[in-house]
């Protein structure tokens, strides 16, 4: 891989851009949508070249990778090098970074909402907080639940539940048992 394309340049630069926003560097973020976007696996020297980084850069990078699990390695007959490939299925890519995420974000909340809420309170203050932890504790462990409910499901089945989008509501307002906020359904 010598050059890119314009069309993959862009997304390559578009993702670099959007990484940083979503918590991983510029850097990582270009050799993944490079991976992704690659017919074939690549391996560390190809990167560096195409996206003009360092060897290191592009090795720091991958690590990073490799622990999210967004790429895995894969190796050729007859060829040492590590190559690297980014799972095909969209929907296999979006279960991985939102587990990897509840395991580095969600858990350890809910981890420090737990200790919080066993400590006793010892003023009309933290008894206050108590509630207000308890209510974002009971949130987040309701979504984490239903999350896992989703996790799951295969992709055929996730796709057709989001395309449902505002038809469950309608189906929960003909049961009876929608309530919207700030509306007038009970």
């Amino acid at each position: 891989m010598n050059t890119m394309s314009p069309l993959v340049r862009s997304f390559v630069a578009h993702f670099g851009e959007m990484g940083s926003r979503w918590g991983i560097n510029r850097t990582v973020g270009q050799i993944y949508a490079l991976i992704f976007v690659s017919p074939r696996p690549l391996n560390a020297d190809e990167m560096a070249e195409a996206l003009e980084f360092s060897r290191s850069n592009v090795s720091m990078g991958l690590k990073e990778l490799q622990a999210w699990r967004l790429v895995r390695l894969k190796h050729l007959p007859g060829d040492r090098r590590e190559y690297f490939e980014a799972p095909g299925d969209a929907w296999e890519i979006f279960r991985t970074l939102a587990e990897e995420r509840r395991r580095r974000e969600v858990e350890p909340t809910l981890s420090m909402l737990r200790n919080a809420l066993l400590e006793t309170a010892s003023s009309a203050e933290d008894r206050y907080a108590q509630e207000r932890m308890r209510s974002m504790h009971d949130l987040i462990e309701l979504l984490t639940d239903w999350f896992s409910d989703v996790q799951r499901m295969d992709s055929q089945t996730l796709a057709q539940l989001m395309k449902m989008g505002s038809k469950v509501q309608k189906l929960l307002e003909f049961t009876g048992k929608v309530r919207l906020v700030g509306g007038s359904k009970e």
